[in-house]
């Protein structure tokens, strides 16, 4: 499907500034914040419908890293094929994005390297508790699928002993953001999912990160 976007990398930062200046925050059991509008509204139904597949099951989940091999990515081959992977790469690698995040969520992105993958869950997805502290210092989980099925398919919040908190709720172009920490646990349990559950999981990562070519700007480190 060919989508027509009017909307610009200006317009993607200035969506992702207005959604974290009016963030809904939550300390416990560790800080997040509950975003809504993130993107420009023109963007949001050409993300929704990338001609990427979804990834097959196989009866294995409960880790991402089980389909390495069927991710997808706003990577430089998907930037020059897709306008509106390209402007939003452009827009989260923006130094006004970067800098707003750095003091709204308290982390320090310098040298670090932006990372957007294109996550798409079908029935039979799940995911274990997990922090995604190590090489990831932002992870935003951006909802992009309009279902009203899927308003129940937020990510699961739990405490530092993996007990289940809460979970964020599911709307299309909201988010939850948080800084891992060794308490930052969250997951999906279980549960039907109609259709294809889909979101983009935007995060900085430290120059550790071995998979260079799942990167947007692999030569270009936040801040260099």
């Amino acid at each position: 499907m060919d989508f027509k976007i009017a909307s610009t990398k200006e317009d993607v930062v200035a969506s992702f500034l207005k959604s974290v200046d009016n963030a809904q925050s939550s300390d416990q059991p560790y800080p997040y914040w509950l975003l809504r509008d993130c993107l420009p509204e023109d963007t949001v139904a050409p993300v929704a419908e990338l001609p990427f597949p979804p990834p097959e099951l196989h009866g294995q989940s409960g880790r991402r890293e089980i389909h390495n091999a069927t991710r997808k990515y706003f990577d430089v081959e998907n930037q020059q094929k897709y306008d509106v992977v390209r402007i939003i790469a452009e827009g989260f690698q923006d130094p006004r994005v970067t800098s707003k995040i750095e003091k709204t969520f308290g982390t320090d992105l310098k040298g670090s390297y932006l990372r957007i993958e294109y996550a798409q869950d079908t029935d039979g997805f799940w995911l274990e508790p997990h922090t995604d502290l190590g090489v990831k210092l932002f992870t935003m989980l951006l909802y992009i699928s309009s279902d009203p099925q899927h308003k129940d398919l937020g990510t699961d919040i739990y405490d530092q002993d993996k007990n289940w908190v809460a979970r964020s709720p599911f709307a299309q172009n909201t988010a939850m953001v948080f800084i891992p920490s060794d308490i930052s646990y969250h997951g999906f349990e279980k549960r039907p999912i109609e259709g294809v559950r889909t979101s983009v999981i935007i995060n900085y990562v430290t120059d550790e990160w071995r998979a260079r070519e799942q990167l947007a700007f692999p030569d270009q480190p936040i801040g260099g």
